[in-house]
């Protein structure tokens, strides 16, 4: 079972580090997100519905009341009270399972990671994060050191991008894009 690191969050978190100030103040931050992102297990692609995204955004607010309390141990080796509590958080928002909204979740973020927050089009994640590579790799202000980690994580992001195989998931994403960008936590942008 794909754990409680949202992929989702790490997927907005980079959407909205896009500006070269936040990408220079973050930069263990953005590195870890994309390390988690990486890391992650293949999606499981499935066409997304209207009705999902809605449920989703319903129960992002709860679940992640739940998720944000659990330890790095949690998350890797969920007990199954933490799998029982989160499948019961999920229930009342028409999803069978914690498993299935998370799957829905990785859905939502495989397209959102390839969305520009500045046209809200889809480009593919892979021109996201060269967009940031070079980004990166102009800044001045970055040491040395701190740009060559990022770069390393940077690269190594995108030779991990899964490429979206359903279309018409990015015109659904697309269309709640705004809504899913205000739905994530403050803490997380």
């Amino acid at each position: 079972m794909r754990m409680f690191i949202s992929p989702f969050a790490a997927a907005l978190s980079l959407m909205l580090t896009v500006p070269l100030t936040f990408i220079a103040s973050s930069s263990s931050a953005l590195a870890q997100d994309q390390k988690s992102a990486a890391s992650q297990d293949a999606v499981k692609q499935i066409p997304l519905t209207a009705a999902q995204i809605d449920s989703f955004l319903l129960a992002l607010k709860p679940v992640s009341a739940i998720t944000s309390k659990f330890s790095e141990a949690d998350s890797e080796n969920p007990s199954p009270k933490l799998i029982a509590q989160l499948d019961a958080v999920v229930k009342p928002f028409k999803f069978a399972s914690y498993e299935e909204y998370q799957n829905v979740a990785d859905n939502i973020d495989l397209v959102m990671a390839g969305i520009d927050p500045q046209t809200k089009k889809y480009v593919g994640a892979d021109v996201i994060i060269k967009q940031e590579i070079a980004e990166i790799t102009a800044d001045k202000s970055m040491s040395a050191k701190d740009k060559k980690d990022q770069l390393d994580e940077l690269n190594a992001a995108l030779k991990a991008v899964t490429p979206v195989t359903i279309p018409g998931n990015i015109d659904l994403i697309v269309k709640y894009y705004d809504k899913l960008g205000a739905a994530m936590p403050q803490d997380s942008q």
